[in-house]
């Protein structure tokens, strides 16, 4: 991008401030925000649908059954047969959504490559691409395999898998991609400069993905190869199965638009999000939202009727996800303490909210369909999330799980 192209960019949407400093700058400085300012969307800073996410109300509340294990295991042969065939087709691909830091597991590199051995290198990384393995030996066909980065973590990730072979994946069937980034703003929508060649941004949010995945080179490959659903995924579940055939065959069979897999609650209270209807349509409503009288509710069989907590493991039809591209999804509007630069160019760090980041969430991509399957997965097998280093869902109950389902560490 040149700088005329900049101004005219800037211009369009009222942020020609972001450009004060550009005469300062050093050349490599000066081709950074050139091309910070050509990445950027500035678009969500002009919405006027967005509000503050603590304001956003929540619709009518009802349950939405889950496929549970007994059905499943029913019909598994016929389920996996399903999958199988779209995999052997080249219909299906797997996401995996990799951007974050190890920040909280005390680790200054990316999460996936944090090591959770014991007697010997184990990577979470590793873990995802061997879990991915026993499906492509199943069905004797590489499955597209993307990975969604970040602007702090993507030259770190690409060289890490480079430097393990893939870790015995087919490298041509692995694309990297970066997830776009949205401005940080004051409260009248005034781009933050967090240094005079930097804009604050943040990652679009988990419902970004995809977007950033369209306007990448990884949108192309995706278009090329003739995909039809994609698996997404998170990084920090060690154990979940990926583009599992049971699951995309049962999402096919039954006609439904999207799936989630999905686990029976530890507890009334624990904090994952659940699969519902709200205002008919499939939803997930945060553990935070579930008030006393859903928490007690009761299903036709006495059980908890919100009971099937999500994984952050979906399947989606992409000819869905291109139709909610086109519609636009909702924008979440959050207020963040944001570091910037004071009028004399001297860097403050509020000890209060001073400003709104804009993020998309996956959840809402699962909402804007007419279907979605909740599909149950045993906790013990799927199940072993690492966001702490002690404690619940953390590196040492992890390593528990991997443990009790025979993977050496």
């Amino acid at each position: 991008m040149t700088y005329e192209e900049a101004c005219e960019k800037l211009g369009r949407y009222g942020q020609l401030h972001v450009l004060k400093y550009y005469e300062e700058l050093a050349e490599e400085q000066k081709e950074a925000l050139l091309a910070q300012i050509d990445a950027t969307d500035f678009s969500v800073l002009s919405t006027k649908e967005a509000e503050v996410e603590k304001e956003v109300g929540r619709g009518t509340i009802m349950p939405l059954s889950a496929m549970e294990l007994d059905e499943i295991e029913a019909r598994r042969e016929e389920f996996t047969e399903i999958g199988l065939r779209a995999i052997r087709e080249g219909k299906v691909g797997a996401v995996l959504l990799a951007g974050g830091m190890g920040t909280r597991l005390g680790s200054d590199d990316p999460k996936g490559m944090y090591d959770i051995g014991l007697t010997k290198p184990v990577y979470i990384f590793e873990r995802i691409i061997y879990n991915t393995m026993e499906v492509v030996e199943a069905a004797g066909k590489w499955i597209p395999f993307f990975i969604m980065t970040s602007d702090k973590n993507h030259e770190a990730t690409v060289k890490f898998f480079q430097e393990h072979n893939y870790f015995g994946y087919d490298k041509d069937s692995i694309c990297f991609f970066r997830q776009e980034m949205a401005p940080a703003s004051d409260y009248n929508g005034k781009v933050y400069m967090e240094e005079k060649g930097k804009m604050a941004t943040s990652p679009n949010g988990n419902g970004g993905w995809f977007i950033s995945m369209q306007r990448s080179d990884a949108g192309r490959k995706m278009k090329e190869a003739g995909i039809q659903w994609l698996n997404v995924f998170a990084v920090d579940n060690v154990l979940q199965r990926i583009a599992d055939p049971c699951f995309i065959g049962a999402v096919i069979a039954t006609d439904n638009a999207s799936g989630s897999k999905v686990v029976r609650k530890a507890a009334p209270d624990e904090k994952v999000g659940v699969m519902c209807l709200e205002d008919g349509r499939p939803s997930i409503i945060e553990y935070y939202e579930l008030t006393e009288e859903l928490m007690e509710a009761k299903n036709e069989k006495g059980e908890p009727a919100y009971n099937f907590g999500v994984i952050l493991n979906y399947l989606f039809r992409v000819s869905d996800l291109e139709m909610i591209l086109n519609n636009k999804l909702p924008l979440h509007v959050v207020e963040k303490k944001i570091p910037y630069l004071d009028e004399d160019g001297d860097l403050v760090r509020p000890q209060e909210p001073n400003g709104y980041k804009y993020e998309q969430l996956v959840l809402d991509m699962v909402h804007e369909l007419s279907s979605s399957l909740p599909y149950e997965v045993v906790r013990e097998k799927e199940f072993a999330p690492i966001k702490n280093k002690t404690g619940i869902d953390s590196v040492e109950s992890a390593r528990k799980l991997l443990q009790k389902n025979g993977v050496p560490l």
